[in-house]
C-alpha cells in the first residue's frame, strides 16, 4: 500500500486528489494540510511515502518544505503538483530534491503513474515541464563528463533519463536490483549529482535520450 499525504492551500484541489487516488487500490491518503509548517509536521506523524506538495502557499511554501525536508534527511517522497510551472522554480524544486514535478493541468493517469513511479523510486516529469529543463541545461559543453562513466553506466543512465524504475532497469539489462543500484550510486558519485532525478535530467541534456523520445515515453 502506497501512503500519500496531500498539502495544498486549496480545500477544492485536496478533495479532489483525495477522489482521484481513493479509486486506487493500492492507494491510501493517510492525510491532508493546507500549509508547509503543518505539512513538516504531518510528515513526521504520519510517516507518507509520497507526498503530493503545492508549491504556492501561504507561510510556508513549497520550497521551504522541500529544504525542510534535506535538511533533516527525511526518506519521504516528494512530487511538486503545481500551476505555476516557472523554470527558475522547477530547476530550484528538482535541486532541492523534488522526485517528480508536474502541472495541475496534469491527466488523472499522469498524476497516479506518478505516484507509483515515486515510490518505487522513479520519476515522471510533465513534457513541458521535461523540454523546459533540458532548455535550461543546453549549456553543457559536449558530452565530456560521459567519458566518466563505463558503456553500461550509460545504459543505466538512459534508462533513467526515460523515468525507468531500478526494477524495470534491471529487467531491460538483466541486471539485479542490487546491481542496478550500485551503477546508480556510481553515476551520481562520477557525475558530482545528488538524486536519480539529477541523473535523468543530465541524461537528457547530454542527448543519451533524444528529447521527442523521452516525451513520447511520458505519454
Amino acid at each position: 500500500m502506497i501512503r500519500i499525504l496531500i498539502v495544498d492551500d486549496h480545500e477544492v484541489v485536496r478533495q479532489g486528489l483525495r477522489f482521484v487516488l481513493d479509486q486506487e487500490p493500492d492507494f491510501e491518503v493517510v492525510g491532508e494540510c493546507a500549509d508547509g509548517n503543518a505539512a513538516l509536521t504531518r510528515i513526521g506523524a504520519l510517516r507518507p511515502d509520497v507526498v503530493l506538495l503545492d508549491m504556492v502557499m501561504p507561510g510556508l511554501d513549497g520550497m521551504g518544505v522541500l529544504h525542510a525536508l534535506r535538511q533533516r534527511e527525511d526518506p519521504t517522497v516528494v512530487i511538486v503538483l503545481t500551476s505555476f510551472p516557472a523554470e527558475d522554480r522547477v530547476m530550484d524544486a528538482i535541486r532541492a530534491g523534488a522526485a517528480s514535478y508536474l502541472s495541475k493541468t496534469a491527466t488523472v493517469d499522469r498524476v497516479v503513474e506518478a505516484v507509483r513511479a515515486a515510490a518505487s523510486g522513479g520519476s515522471v516529469l510533465d513534457p513541458d515541464v521535461a523540454a523546459m529543463l533540458v532548455r535550461s541545461v543546453r549549456a553543457h559543453d559536449g558530452d565530456g563528463p560521459l567519458a566518466r562513466l563505463s558503456a553500461r553506466e550509460r545504459d543505466v543512465l538512459a534508462a533513467l533519463s526515460r523515468g525507468r524504475s531500478n526494477r524495470e532497469i534491471a529487467r531491460a539489462l538483466s541486471l539485479s536490483e542490487q546491481t542496478v543500484k550500485s551503477y546508480v550510486s556510481n553515476i551520481l558519485t562520477k557525475l558530482g549529482l545528488q538524486d536519480r532525478t539529477q541523473a535523468a535530467i543530465f541524461g537528457l541534456q547530454q542527448g543519451l535520450v533524444p528529447l521527442g523520445d523521452a516525451l513520447r515515453d511520458e505519454e
